[in-house]
């Protein structure tokens, strides 16, 4: 017989809400820096590709173009 006292039974609930909660927390941080990630990308590439226009260099904004767009593509915006 492996009965569990209601105090255990409690306990062990209240740990896995905690896991959870921590699990969504965790879930949550990695999208913020996702997000921070992308915008400092992308105002890197933008920054760039706007000094590349003023040094009317096409070829920096021919690659520099591309890897925006495939920056967008990577995070899906």
């Amino acid at each position: 017989m492996n009965e569990k006292s209601y105090t255990e039974l409690m306990k062990i609930g209240a740990m896995k809400r905690q896991k959870q909660e921590n699990y969504v927390q965790d879930l949550y941080i990695e999208m913020l820096l996702s997000e921070i990630q992308l915008t400092v990308e992308k105002e890197k590439l933008l920054t760039n590709i706007d000094s590349a226009i003023d040094r009317q260099d096409k070829k920096s904004f021919y690659t520099l173009s591309k890897q925006l767009n495939e920056l967008n593509k990577r995070f899906g915006s």
